[in-house]
């Protein structure tokens, strides 16, 4: 919660809580604490993969996997208002999801990333692709930093989720600022995920 808190201070617009290790009646607490300062806050609040948890706190939307619950029967229960957001690595797997009606995609590992350790990283030539082919807004993951977050907006994208771009420094309001500085230059969003039980 502190840690949401000081990234919302730092200018973070939405909000992706993961809860793979916990269990989930923790899930579920933490998460209305969550939803609650992210509405406060007024920043977007999405729960990753767990379609029943978003709907049990209200969430505002659900970001799946390749391997998660199906974009269509997301859709069915969570209804048109809600967003669903899709990770994709390849250009057919985006097309799939930009047609199944996903409202964004998560597109990487762009870089080498601690937390997207199991594929290669896309780099941003693929970005440029992505781009030229599908129309919804694209929000870039996997190795993001101060670094290189300007070859990342130079394609254009709609923003970025990033972890250890803001969990690996002391200040996470302070980290989180330097990142939206860049992104506010580029009128784009930043995204931090609040991991269950850090």
């Amino acid at each position: 919660m502190d840690v949401a808190a000081a990234a919302i201070a730092g200018g973070v617009r939405h909000i992706q809580y993961r809860a793979k290790d916990l269990s989930k009646r923790d899930a579920y607490f933490n998460s209305v604490e969550l939803r609650a300062l992210a509405h406060r806050s007024g920043v977007t609040f999405v729960i990753n993969d767990e379609v029943d948890l978003a709907l049990a706190v209200e969430a505002d939307g659900v970001h799946l996997g390749q391997e998660d619950f199906p974009l269509s029967a997301a859709r069915s229960l969570l209804g048109p208002r809600r967003i669903i957001g899709v990770s994709v690595h390849t250009l057919p797997q985006a097309c799939e999801a930009e047609a199944g009606g996903a409202d964004y995609l998560g597109i990487g590992p762009v870089f080498s990333s601690t937390t997207k350790q199991a594929r290669p990283p896309l780099g941003c030539e693929a970005l440029k692709q992505f781009r030229r082919q599908v129309r919804i807004p694209i929000i870039a993951i996997g190795g993001i930093s101060m670094v290189n977050i300007r070859q990342v907006m130079a394609v254009k994208i709609a923003g970025v989720a990033v972890v250890s771009a803001v969990l690996s420094r002391s200040d996470v309001a302070a980290a989180t600022a330097e990142l939206t500085a860049v992104l506010n230059a580029s009128s784009s969003i930043v995204e931090g995920q609040e991991e269950g039980g850090a």
